[in-house]
């Protein structure tokens, strides 16, 4: 049994491995994609029982949604108390182990392939449950898009796949977490793409679709095949509502330039101390609490009593907008809350307003409020996360109704179109970024050269040898056909050396000394003879070839080696790289 695992380990995993160092490994990338997927349902199923169990037993009626019937001092105190219990958690922290959700995951991709810890998981899964079981203005979504994205990283180090595969793997956790926490596998699968990752690629969707149809079956295994809101069937009524929807989208579009600026106005006060700001948002929710207790929590319970038509309009109205300002307030001050969610419940309510005000002005032409409740939803999500393919997506999925679609493509792409071409803001997370003076580069040649790994390109006809090497042990290495000779320094690998010109230098010395009489050296140093070398530095065995590059723009080197750690301080090498081949790569993929 051990001389079986030996061989897989051996000769399976490095097989494997080089297969997905390429673009083309569509098994190998299924198979990853259905192991991410299974993982990250498993996982979503834990956060979503560490959050509703205890609010199960601690609120009254035993639903974890009813923070509105909390008597009112202990609505006040409780998410006081557990700003304070946070913050004192985050201050014990490390700058960069504070950082959660979305915008984490997003910096992680663009700055460091798409590596994530098991600390920021657990920070994550802490964060997560606490500010959504305090009664915070919160959302799950984010937060389990941080911990599938996290899970699925940590399948991939676990495994030494190159980095490439590893965003792959990162892609697939964002994917899988969407669809685990709405039951909505497709839109799970646009949000991956084009929120995270920014780019449809034909080899990404099939790991993507696998890993967000396996946890869908996780989470229905557990929790049945019902989607996050029970929708009646809904339709648009006359085709004379188009201008009412349009004004909706447009009242939408306003509201999420609103909510991106006020919590980017917000985000400028990050340089004070965590615990201050952190103490400063939980004060802040006790007035709301105290006052209109629906913001509390994910709210989605408020979100299906909208779609049912059991809220009156100034209800609707003061709860959209009191859960726009605390929500952006509290996360620009730094409050770890999730996104998604308040989203859902801002357009949700405001598009449920909106209904009963067509309704009042035009009541036999009017659809219903869950109607325009739903494209409120999906206009919003569309306008502040700037995804309108993930916001259709959604609303097609959780309404199961394909008469809303024309609708719902009309309001979508308007209040997008609104927020970004009107008032100038970006996606919720890009703008986010560019606070903390970050980019996410999504250049067409930046994603190709993320898509491939060294191993993909590098060439392997090499030897390793000593700078002195004896005559005998130039013609054994000649004899082998070898095309590069990596030369070895005091400091390790020194110079790259074309074999074909040591094998002429040899010529050279051979038909002088046959003319000569001159005998033949014991030894040549291959750093003193004729030849083209070129200057080595070292690039990691998983590294992307945008790492390659990097590498070679830092180092100013000619070519790199490709190695990868197989034992502690021990480095094998697999390989070379020229930056020419990465430029030849890229070319012929392009064309």
């Amino acid at each position: 049994m051990r001389d079986l695992k030996h061989q897989i380990s051996e000769r399976l995993f490095p097989l494997f491995r080089r297969r997905l160092s390429g673009v083309d490994a569509l098994p190998q990338l299924a198979l990853l994609g259905l192991l991410s997927g299974l993982v990250t349902g498993v996982v979503i199923l834990l956060f979503r029982l560490a959050i509703e169990l205890p609010l199960e037993y601690f609120l009254p009626g035993h639903d974890s949604e009813a923070f509105e019937n909390l008597d009112l001092i202990t609505r006040g105190l409780l998410p006081l108390a557990g700003a304070v219990a946070l913050g004192l958690f985050l201050h014990r922290l490390g700058i960069q182990d504070r950082k959660v959700g979305i915008v984490h995951v997003m910096e992680r991709l663009n700055y460091h392939q798409g590596y994530l810890s098991f600390r920021s998981a657990v920070v994550q899964f802490v964060c997560g449950v606490g500010t959504v079981i305090t009664g915070q203005s919160a959302g799950r979504e984010g937060p389990a898009v941080h911990l599938g994205a996290a899970f699925s990283s940590l399948l991939g180090q676990w495994m030494r796949l190159p980095n490439n595969s590893i965003r792959t793997l990162v892609a697939c956790g964002c994917a899988a977490a969407i669809s685990a926490s709405f039951n909505t596998p497709i839109a799970g699968v646009i949000f991956a793409m084009e929120v995270v990752m920014m780019e449809y690629t034909i080899a990404g969707f099939t790991p993507i679709i696998l890993s967000s149809v396996t946890a869908a079956v996780v989470t229905r295994a557990v929790y049945g095949d019902e989607p996050a809101f029970s929708v009646p069937a809904l339709t648009m009524n006359s085709l004379l509502e188009i201008p009412w929807i349009l004004a909706v989208a447009v009242i939408i579009g306003i509201a999420a330039a609103a909510f991106t600026f006020l919590l980017d106005y917000t985000g400028r006060f990050h340089q004070r101390p965590v615990l201050l700001r952190i103490i400063a948002a939980g004060v802040l929710m006790v007035p709301f609490a105290l006052l209109v207790p629906e913001v509390m929590g994910i709210g989605y319970d408020t979100v299906s009593a909208t779609i049912h038509n059991q809220l009156p309009f100034w209800l609707l109205l003061g709860v959209a907008l009191a859960k726009l300002v605390v929500t952006a307030v509290t996360l620009g001050l730094g409050m770890p809350s999730g996104v998604i969610g308040p989203t859902i419940f801002m357009g949700a309510t405001l598009g449920g307003a909106m209904g009963l005000v067509g309704a009042a002005i035009a009541p036999e032409y009017a659809s219903s409020v869950g109607f325009y409740a739903m494209l409120g939803m999906g206009a919003m999500m569309g306008a502040v996360l700037q995804a309108p393919l993930a916001a259709l997506m959604a609303l097609l999925e959780l309404t199961l109704n394909p008469h809303i679609i024309l609708p719902a493509m009309l309001i979508i792409t308007t209040a997008s179109m609104v927020t970004s071409e009107v008032f100038g803001q970006k996606s919720l997370f890009l703008t986010i970024l560019k606070s903390q003076g970050l980019s996410y580069q999504n250049s067409p040649i930046i994603q190709a050269l993320r898509r491939v790994s060294v191993g993909a390109i590098m060439d392997r006809s090499f030897a390793r040898v000593q700078r002195h090497l004896p005559l005998d042990d130039c013609k054994r290495v000649l004899k082998a056909e070898h095309k590069w000779l990596i030369v070895d320094g005091s400091q390790g690998p020194g110079a790259l050396l074309p074999a074909v010109d040591l094998a002429r230098y040899l010529e050279d010395v051979t038909e002088e000394s046959r003319e000569t009489d001159k005998p033949l050296p014991e030894s040549i140093d291959l750093m003193d003879i004729p030849a083209n070398r070129r200057d080595l530095a070292a690039v990691q065995y998983q590294a992307t070839l945008e790492e390659a590059l990097q590498v070679f723009h830092a180092s100013n080197a000619e070519a790199l080696y490709v190695q990868r750690h197989v034992a502690p301080m021990i480095q094998r090498i697999y390989g070379v790289v020229l930056k020419s081949e990465i430029e030849s790569y890229y070319q012929y993929r392009r064309s």
